[in-house]
């Protein structure tokens, strides 16, 4: 059985792509998983991130690195996803050319919206090519700041987009920038509120990208 890809993709700088992809990609791996991280973004944030982990913890065979550039993510995510359970493929906040490679091959879409007008405009330059492309989308509502009439309003203006949102939001915390800068994940800190939603969300966004959770994909 080969395995799911799933781009994580947004137009707007800042709105936690590379975040939301390493926690997803740590999540799963530590559900058993055999993950691959593709970074298309020049900027390379998520491969200062891998090396940091390699300094921390060493290598791991069921996780592994890549780079591609943005032309050549459906090659490299096709090649990948014969050894691996889940690619997780980092977009940059580029124009359609950069980003339709990557959205052609996905499983999924993972759109993050962060908690702000601009975020939810961008978004719908995202959904437009993965609509071209015939893609499923999941909008994931990222950095959220609980109990703001922002907050609120984004959070319906992503309902009104017509594609799916999911259930689980994901909060504005601190643990999300500090276990990034140590190679880390919140899944790998302490019990509490970042681990709970981030393992929810994964498991939402496993469900959308195929309906095979963990133990499905495991036993394949």
């Amino acid at each position: 059985m080969t395995g799911r890809i799933i781009t994580v993709a947004q137009q707007k700088g800042g709105s936690g792509k590379t975040t939301l992809t390493v926690n997803l990609a740590i999540v799963l791996r530590r559900q058993g998983l055999r993950v691959a991280v593709l970074d298309t973004d020049p900027q390379g944030s998520l491969g200062r991130w891998f090396i940091e982990r390699l300094d921390r913890v060493g290598e791991d065979e069921g996780l592994e690195f890549t780079t591609s550039s943005a032309w050549g993510a459906s090659y490299e995510g096709e090649k990948l996803k014969r050894r691996f359970d889940v690619v997780l493929i980092d977009t940059p906040p580029k124009i359609e050319s950069d980003l339709r490679p990557a959205l052609r091959i996905a499983d999924l879409i993972v759109v993050p919206v962060a908690s702000s007008q601009v975020d939810l405009w961008a978004t719908e330059g995202v959904l437009d090519l993965a609509q071209r492309e015939k893609r499923p989308v999941l909008i994931v509502l990222n950095r959220v700041r609980p109990n703001t009439r922002l907050g609120a309003e984004v959070a319906a203006g992503a309902a009104a987009l017509g594609v799916d949102v999911a259930e689980t939001t994901v909060a504005n915390r601190v643990a999300y920038a500090e276990t990034l800068g140590q190679g880390s994940a919140v899944a790998e800190g302490p019990k509490g509120p970042a681990r709970d939603e981030i393992a929810a969300l994964a498991d939402e966004v496993m469900s959308h990208a195929g309906g095979a959770g963990a133990r499905t994909l495991r036993a394949g």
